[in-house]
């Protein structure tokens, strides 16, 4: 082959992969709702899911008649024309803290140390250090490898406040309550166009823990939330940014009647939903997804290097 022609592939493979990465989206919004069990989403397959739990309950957990009354016009439109799965599981145990570290810092609980509930600090040495002497975030490796990259995060349950670096970021503010915590993420979005935010909301997990999982008031609240991303979605757009942003809904843990941490379906099916226009296989995501995959998601769309200790997979499937 001649030199002009080895030069002309090679410009159009450079072309190629510039436009690939082009496609990427530049501003990546996660929103973590609070004790959100993928049970609770329409389109869920509850009756498939109530008979999977019947030999852990001797009745159903979830009350089918109260499951059609839980109106999510938002995460309906996000996950018909987004990428979705309600059957993403969280890590052991299925509690709070253990699990935002994980969905944040691409590797479960025996690798980055949180183990409990409120962890404040790793029970278990972390396996590795970042320079600011926690276990590897999304937040640090992005302010690392972009120091100039706008980077929020918005949280109600101040316990979110231990599990990230704070000289990594931004923002950092912690909301009394979902509203303000909407209204905070919102005017962010507008004002600033951060490149990645996470932003908390607690009140579903608030009901679960004081009424119940599967009643009547917990659909009530979901269908609340349900609002409050919706005002967030409406932020991305009046910001200018809705073309270069990937939007990704997802949780915690579930639970079972006022509590959860424990090995139930109900406690670890969590839902996970990606909306944006990088999205090009739209619909249920079959591929087996864990927690800490968010994270390395995020990574791979921000082009940043992972560390080694991270075990999470990129769901490149839904972008390609």
């Amino acid at each position: 082959m001649k030199k002009s022609h080895l030069l002309t592939l090679f410009l159009l493979l450079c072309t190629i992969y510039t436009q690939a990465q082009n496609k990427k989206p530049k501003h990546i919004i996660l929103i973590g709702v609070d004790g959100l069990g993928a049970y609770s989403i329409p389109g869920s397959k509850l009756r498939a899911i109530n008979k999977q739990l019947s030999s852990d309950t001797s009745t159903n957990f979830v009350d089918e008649k109260y499951h059609t009354k839980a109106k999510v016009p938002t995460l309906e439109k996000l996950m018909k024309d987004g990428a979705y799965s309600l059957t993403t599981r969280s890590v052991l145990p299925s509690s709070s803290a253990v699990n935002w570290a994980s969905m944040t810092m691409g590797a479960g609980p025996e690798i980055h140390g949180y183990t409990e509930w409120g962890s404040k600090k790793p029970e278990l040495p972390s396996r590795t250090l970042d320079r600011y002497g926690m276990f590897p975030s999304i937040f640090s490796l992005l302010k690392d490898q972009k120091p100039d990259a706008e980077i929020g995060v918005v949280y109600e349950w101040d316990g979110i406040g231990y599990l990230f670096p704070k000289k990594a970021v931004s923002l950092d503010a912690n909301c009394e309550g979902d509203s303000a915590t909407a209204l905070t993420a919102s005017n962010y979005i507008i004002n600033k166009k951060p490149n990645l935010l996470f932003i908390h909301l607690h009140d579903v997990d608030h009901i679960g823990h004081s009424i119940g999982h599967g009643t009547p008031e917990y659909y009530k609240s979901v269908s609340q939330t349900d609002a409050y991303i919706g005002q967030i979605v409406q932020a991305v757009q009046k910001a200018g940014i809705a073309d270069e942003t990937l939007i990704i809904v997802s949780a915690d843990h579930g639970g079972i009647n006022k509590g959860h941490g424990g090995k139930t379906m109900q406690e670890m099916n969590i839902p996970w939903i990606a909306y944006g226009k990088s999205i090009k296989k739209k619909g249920e995501i079959t591929e087996s997804m864990m927690t800490y995959d968010t994270a390395a998601t995020i990574a791979w769309l921000l082009n940043l290097k992972t560390p080694q200790a991270w075990i999470g997979r990129p769901v490149k499937q839904i972008f390609e």
